[in-house]
């Protein structure tokens, strides 16, 4: 791995090996959360990839090539990015509530309040996706659909990575609840696919 930057970098326009680099570094960002919105754009992309080879001639007559139009745009990859850089902003902005005495309690409570919205979004949007590959599943290129089941195995991953970072910022339980039914709803879907 290339040596890391560390400085707070633009983290969606790293080089992949750089990102690498500094998620491993001894650094607090990237973390764990930038990490589940990279692993959801890998998703994204994969089923994207999917959708693009369903534009054959007999996609067009009977209507997969435009479900697969409708995925590609549903699965644009520049919010999982920013995502990524959303996640270390708010990570900093975290870290300043521990250090600095002076901070008003509704600006603290309006950063932490961010620093749980973000996992919560990505886990969310993870969910919406896997749902919508789903339903893109029976119309793919045959030849191609184990790309698109990885781009639910992607985001599942990145769903599930994003709750330890929702965790992690404590919050409240019928929250935690509703989004471990979503998790649920997705692993039930991953273990059908794998069936």
């Amino acid at each position: 791995l290339s040596h890391p930057i560390n400085k707070m970098a633009n983290l969606k326009s790293l080089p992949i090996d750089q990102f690498l680099a500094n998620l491993a570094a001894k650094q607090p960002t990237p973390g764990g959360g930038a990490a589940a919105a990279i692993g959801g754009a890998i998703g994204s992309a994969a089923a994207s990839m999917a959708a693009a080879y369903t534009q054959r001639k007999k996609d067009k007559e009977t209507g997969a090539a435009a479900k697969a139009e409708l995925l590609i745009q549903s699965m644009t990859i520049s919010p999982m990015l920013q995502a990524a850089d959303d996640d270390a902003a708010a990570y900093a902005d975290l870290q300043r509530t521990w250090k600095d005495s002076d901070m008003s309690a509704e600006e603290k409570t309006a950063i932490e309040a961010r620093a749980l919205s973000i996992p919560t979004v990505l886990l969310e949007s993870c969910h919406e996706r896997i749902c919508e590959i789903r339903d893109f599943l029976p119309h793919c290129n045959k030849n191609i659909t184990s790309d698109a089941k990885v781009g639910i195995h992607q985001l599942a991953g990145a769903a599930r990575a994003a709750y330890q970072t929702v965790l992690v910022n404590s919050p409240p339980e019928e929250e935690k609840m509703r989004l471990s039914k979503m998790l649920k709803e997705i692993r039930d879907l991953e273990d059908e696919i794998l069936s």
